[in-house]
């Protein structure tokens, strides 16, 4: 139950990534809970049994069958690939006795950024380490940075590009727009003009994507609208379906990898085989991804009996937004349920971590996220919380470093 984190530290370091003195002491003022004061411990076999869960799931991904099979359910403006992987995809897993579970794949995995900052002022504890080397954020900047170039070439630009976009609804209001402003300074300072706006300050041309007078080369997309459906998302779709803009992540890549419907075949072991998946990626993913299954009318009676070992997510949702746990499902959402796409997965309870809280133990649940660029991890980090789900204000709560220990 030790407290490790030093927040002296910690908002000194946001001030200086950020460029803005007294930008930690806001941020500690607005969020006080986005920050958990203790680390999560992982032994070093659990992180690499999630590695190569990420690596099978990646392998599956790039299978011309899988994709045949997921696009076939897909929106219109998913069928075509442009190129890019998708800049920092999400794997939350819990840990478990028997290993870890991936609990699902996102698209829009936010804290990262902030994560980075986080681990730096991490302070030495109880024999653990932080994965990989000194000083992670810049480390982790620096590969950001790089991830964002690659994008643009894997779209066939020659160069770099120059003005890179953060793009959410009503960024100024986002819960996590301090991310945002960590993400520009850190762009900036290596050289990019990067903006944050709003889809609706966008405008396409025959020419390109612009803000203004600003032409826009890339957009890195935290809308949670993932096939760019709503209408006013429609310059960017525009944009991005003509060609005129690299996004990442876009469409494609959601519909590919973090659309949860993809998880009835993830956790498939016949249809991994029918769909060619070669026995090494296929006893990876065995026990490490819940028994999913699609909700439909004909299961409707047999899933609902056996709700209480179940989970429910919308297919195209996000975060815990209409997600529910079938232990306390009343027969009104159920009908919502039916009424929707959803899917049902064998839940997996999260892990455990116990905290001092105003002096006193408190066991808090434990989500694991695995920030990933074309199937490598760029970084580790955890979510403490109570409750449901990981809602970043649980008192002692919050983001949480994971430190190597153990066998």
């Amino acid at each position: 139950m030790c407290v490790t984190l030093d927040r002296a530290a910690l908002l000194q370091t946001l001030d200086a990534e950020s460029g803005q003195p007294g930008f930690g002491a806001a941020l500690a003022n607005t969020h006080p809970f986005l920050f958990a004061s203790s680390p999560v411990f992982m032994a070093p076999r659990t992180l690499a049994e999630m590695n190569k869960v990420v690596s099978a799931v990646e392998a599956v991904a790039r299978l011309p069958a899988y994709q045949a099979e997921v696009l076939a359910w897909a929106p219109n403006s998913a069928t075509r690939d442009f190129g890019p992987a998708g800049a920092l995809m999400g794997y939350d897993f819990h840990s478990t006795e028997d290993g870890p579970i991936l609990i699902e794949i996102n698209t829009n995995a936010g804290g990262a950024f902030l994560n980075a900052i986080l681990a730096r002022a991490q302070r030495a504890c109880c024999g653990g380490s932080l994965p990989g080397q000194a000083e992670p954020e810049r480390i982790f900047a620096d590969r950001a940075a790089d991830m964002f170039v690659r994008e643009w070439q894997r779209q066939g630009r020659g160069g770099v590009p120059r003005v890179i976009a953060i793009v959410d609804d009503e960024p100024q209001a986002q819960h996590l727009l301090p991310e945002f402003l960590l993400a520009r300074a850190s762009l900036e300072s290596r050289g990019f003009e990067a903006i944050i706006a709003d889809p609706g300050e966008l405008t396409a041309t025959a020419e390109g994507l612009w803000i203004g007078d600003r032409q826009i080369d890339l957009v890195y997309n935290r809308l949670v609208d993932f096939a760019l459906e709503e209408p006013r998302h429609g310059a960017l779709r525009a944009a991005y379906l003509s060609g005129n803009v690299v996004l990442t992540p876009n469409p494609w890549v959601h519909a590919v990898l973090a659309d949860k419907r993809n998880l009835t075949l993830l956790s498939d072991r016949a249809a991994l085989e029918r769909l060619g998946a070669p026995s090494d990626v296929v006893e990876a993913l065995q026990g490490a991804v819940p028994r999913t299954v699609a909700v439909t009318s004909e299961n409707a009676q047999a899933l609902w009996d056996s709700r209480r070992s179940l989970f429910f997510k919308p297919a195209r949702g996000y975060g815990s937004r209409a997600a529910y746990s079938g232990a306390k499902l009343t027969r009104r959402v159920w009908s919502e349920i039916l009424a929707g796409e959803y899917i049902a997965q064998t839940y997996a309870s999260p892990g455990r971590r116990r905290v001092l809280r105003d002096g006193s133990p408190v066991e808090l649940k434990v989500d694991v996220r695995l920030y990933t660029y074309e199937g490598s991890v760029m970084l580790v980090a955890a979510r403490l919380y109570q409750g449901q789900t990981t809602n970043m204000r649980t008192p002692g709560g919050g983001f949480a470093p994971v430190l190597q220990g153990g066998g």
